[in-house]
């Protein structure tokens, strides 16, 4: 394994770190130099001399392995968590180390949680780089690296094969390559419409900037402690509402929706599925509110259910109203969609509505072969007849799923999480949805946690964002390697 290559490679990521580090330097600057301006400009003097330093040592890049292609991938993430965390941890006010270090997977991941209690505290040059690793980590630290690789490089074409789940190739098919590039230019055109569109409708240039930037990576964290809610306008909740669920879609779908200037791209089943899924959640959450008092009048009831339904599933995590006293049942529709989520080809987390229609359509598969032995039963997307080995992985990325959230459960209820939050927050930080339930919803953060909780959580935000294959694929390599060094 070329270990110089690798770290090239990696340097690619972290230097785009320091880019956003010293736009965030620049704002302290514009603000007469905030407490955070000495913090960010030795972060950004650290990350970006980290980042340059193997490209004065490797000056040819050979064509990666597929191993180191996956060690790549990982300490791109990995280390972007590491750098990332330095800003906070050098202002320092709540953040410890181990605060700093859950803010900083919590927004790469776009996971949308965090240990503030009271945001505005903070200097807006903190809040702009806490909005910044959103929006470094919805299009991805790998996808940035990709877009600096000559097109032609072989190298992007092995990391792209990596990076972009299979999932999200069976819903549109275009050249990997190009993929990058359609992924990137939608994810642009969303932050751009959703930033403007925020500041026509009222809402102050800072904080149009810093949601547009949560929105389009589908993070949710907000510049105001209070989120959406402390705007106090319909129109900007309707706006969220559009741009959330934009963003939770297949990415090449809207390409093409906008390219070919026709609906047709848009009469895919996953699609069909999530958009129903969702109306049906809207509805029984709408009617649960209102019977149960918790909204004055039916409009109020639905707008609160069409929101937190789409805030949710989007994995967005963005709040108008305290959902923590909700009853049961709407709680369990919440953690539902935590189970779910958005469509793959978007920066939404959790096991995709494309997952869950392909474990739906595998058991009636099985089912029509129980009782009609004879007949054909195939998995049908569309016009796509899939195999049992275009099935198979998916159907073992739920069991893995599962797997690690009956783990992180365990877990975080032996260092002191009640069981209730254990589960719902190991579900919202596998899925990389943020809030959780009960006291940690919408207007609340995790810093009562036990610290050992928050390192816990924040590998579940991880293990979710980069879909838990690359990892399990570079642990399997250093058992492999040191097994033979014996």
């Amino acid at each position: 394994m070329n270990l110089k290559t690798v770290s090239k490679y990696v340097g690619y990521a972290l230097l785009v770190s320091a880019l956003f580090m010293l736009f965030s330097a620049g704002i302290s600057l514009l603000d007469g130099k905030d407490t955070a301006y000495g913090p960010l400009l030795v972060s950004f003097l650290i990350t970006g001399i980290s980042g340059i330093f193997p490209f004065i040592f490797v000056r040819e890049t050979k064509e990666i392995t597929l191993k180191e292609g996956y060690l790549i991938i990982t300490l791109s993430w990995l280390l972007s968590f590491v750098f990332g965390m330095l800003p906070y941890a050098l202002w320092g006010g709540p953040f410890s180390v181990a605060n700093a270090w859950f803010e900083s997977v919590s927004g790469f991941t776009t996971t949308g949680s965090t240990i503030l209690d009271d945001v505005e505290a903070l200097p807006r040059s903190l809040i702009f780089w806490r909005a910044s690793t959103h929006f470094i980590g919805g299009l991805g630290v790998v996808v940035f690296l990709l877009l600096v690789i000559p097109g032609t490089s072989p190298v992007k074409m092995r990391l792209t094969n990596m990076e972009v789940s299979s999932l999200s190739k069976s819903n549109y098919a275009t050249r990997p390559n190009r993929s990058v590039y359609v992924f990137a230019a939608v994810y642009l055109a969303l932050a751009i419409i959703a930033m403007f569109s925020y500041w026509l409708a009222g809402m102050p240039f800072f904080d149009a900037l810093c949601h547009a930037f949560s929105v389009c990576a589908a993070g949710g964290f907000s510049s105001r402690t209070l989120s959406i809610a402390s705007f106090g306008s319909p129109l900007i909740e309707g706006l969220t509402i559009v741009f959330m669920l934009l963003a939770s879609l297949h990415f090449g779908l809207l390409f093409l929706t906008v390219v070919t200037r026709s609906l047709r791209p848009l009469n895919n089943p996953v699609l069909k599925f999530y958009l129903g899924t969702l109306a049906v959640v809207v509805v029984l959450m709408g009617v649960t509110l209102k019977i149960d008092g918790c909204a004055a009048d039916w409009g109020t009831a639905f707008r609160y259910a069409g929101f937190q339904t789409v805030s949710i599933a989007s994995t967005t995590g963005f709040s108008i109203v305290d959902y923590s006293e909700w009853p049961r049942f709407a709680n369990a529709l919440i953690v539902g969609l935590s189970l779910m989520c958005g469509c793959a080809g978007s920066p939404s987390g959790g096991l995709k509505a494309d997952r869950i229609l392909l474990v739906i359509k595998s058991v009636s598969r099985q089912l029509g072969r129980v009782l009609h032995p004879s007949s054909v039963n195939e998995i049908k997307f569309g016009r796509r007849t899939l195999r049992d080995e275009d099935v198979y992985p998916h159907l073992l990325y739920i069991l893995l799923y599962a797997f690690l959230l009956g783990l992180s459960i365990l877990l975080s209820s032996a260092v002191g999480v009640n069981p209730h939050c254990s589960f719902a927050a190991s579900v919202s930080s596998l899925s990389n949805v943020g809030p959780a339930i009960e006291e940690l919803g919408g207007f609340y953060s995790f810093n009562a946690l036990p610290a050992a909780a928050k390192f816990l959580f924040s590998m579940d935000m991880f293990l979710g964002r980069i879909e838990i294959y690359p990892v399990i694929a570079v642990l399997a390599m250093l058992f492999d390697g040191r097994r033979r060094s014996r």
